[in-house]
């Protein structure tokens, strides 16, 4: 039995990282390889390590689960209980992916194929616009319902992927050591990734990107900071009349804009956490109360749009699990931050594995916070898996025994 404990580590350690790389292609066979590292790990005798953010972890769980126990709706919340498994995915990461180089590949293989991604999501781009030219039908209220989605099922999963992949390759490039080897590859999948988040019209990805872009800019060289809102500008300008119209959408939404149930939305989910400031409805209670708690002046029929979940984190957060449980992630995420920002202080200057890493994670929290303003980014679980995999990335830069650099 002993003899087979090297092989097994060595197996858990490529089964996290095949399935940290394949979420970018298909989340099946990311949790199918996430389930194989688990047993690999757990046979292998490894110890099974947890980040020090676990105690928060455990609370946030806690707290869904009393929420959950007391919604009256055990069968409906049975999703949001059955995701805990991708929490997994920390677990294996944080035990398994303790090489650096093991570490740094990850995420250049996430910039590969989150550029294959993209070339196809650049293809679906001007498929669409030529079909609908064909029809003969305006080509942005056509596109709007009709987004790119690369090798994912939806639009908001597409966008949210390549910014992830872009903002590590961008940290990966400002900060690492061995940034400088094969830089043109790397410049170009971040061209092609780039092109991709803006094809893919998510605006609030696109203000996710720009508030990263700008974190990771000033920590890189300041001075340029100001070309942040410059290549936005460049980006309008060059950019086909369906996307600039995207743009002026953010000032002045069209008819076909989601712009309006969102507010429906938002307003709904106060009323929920007013009603239920505790433990919420429960774990996927705002979807189906949510016709009990549209306010009562709301014009009928609501605008077209998704009323699955309330489009903000804080909001769905506080509805589903009370306003408690919305705190301890929002403590969470805090906590992240904090972490990664007082390793950065410890560091010697210059560029270093850690550096990337926790500037990366500081990067991807900051994204996630602004994007949760318009959506639930992390009931995605392609996007949560991604989230889980830079934190457990970022909390193996923070152990000292470990050798990163």
């Amino acid at each position: 039995m002993s003899s087979s404990r090297p092989f097994l580590s060595r197996a858990a350690l490529w089964l996290t990282f095949a399935s940290a790389a394949a979420i970018l292609f298909s989340i099946a066979i990311s949790q199918i390889l996430l389930g194989l590292a688990l047993a690999a790990l757990f046979f292998s005798g490894d110890p099974i390590r947890i980040p020090r953010i676990k105690w928060l972890l455990a609370l946030f769980i806690l707290g869904t689960l009393i929420s959950w126990a007391f919604s009256g709706s055990i069968a409906a919340g049975l999703p949001q209980i059955r995701k805990f498994y991708v929490f997994c995915q920390l677990v294996i990461v944080f035990s398994c992916l303790r090489d650096v180089a093991a570490v740094r590949w990850l995420f250049l293989v996430w910039a590969g194929f989150g550029s294959i991604d993209a070339l196809r999501g650049i293809v679906q781009f001007a498929g669409k616009i030529r079909q609908a030219h064909q029809m003969g039908i305006n080509a942005y209220d056509y596109y709007v319902a009709e987004r790119i989605t690369g090798f994912t099922s939806h639009w908001n999963t597409f966008s949210a992927e390549q910014m992830f992949a872009l903002l590590m390759l961008a940290s990966f490039l400002f900060f690492a050591p061995a940034a400088r080897k094969r830089m043109w590859i790397w410049v170009l999948c971040a061209i092609l990734m780039s092109v991709a988040v803006l094809l893919a019209e998510t605006r609030g990805v696109w203000i996710a990107t720009a508030v990263a872009a700008l974190y990771l800019v000033w920590q890189w060289k300041p001075k340029f900071v100001f070309l942040v809102p410059a290549v936005i500008l460049i980006a309008f300008l060059i950019s086909p009349p369906a996307i600039r119209e995207r743009f002026g959408s953010l000032i002045r939404p069209r008819q076909s804009d989601s712009n309006a149930f969102r507010l429906v939305t938002w307003r709904t989910g106060i009323r929920m956490i007013e009603a239920h400031p505790w433990l919420g409805l429960g774990p996927e209670g705002p979807h189906y109360q949510f016709d009990k708690w549209v306010p009562p002046d709301t014009p009928r029929p609501l605008p077209a749009g998704w009323y699955g979940h309330l489009h903000n984190i804080y909001l769905q957060y506080a509805a589903e699990r009370g306003i408690p449980t919305m705190l301890v992630m929002m403590w969470l995420l805090g906590q992240m931050v904090v972490d990664s920002w007082r390793g950065l202080r410890l560091l010697p200057p210059g560029r270093s594995n850690r550096r990337f890493l926790l500037h990366g994670g500081i990067a991807i929290i900051l994204a996630i916070l602004a994007e949760g303003l318009v959506e639930y980014n992390l009931g995605d679980s392609e996007v949560l898996t991604m989230f889980l995999i830079v934190v457990g990335c970022v909390y193996l830069a923070l152990e000292k025994d470990l050798a990163f650099d």
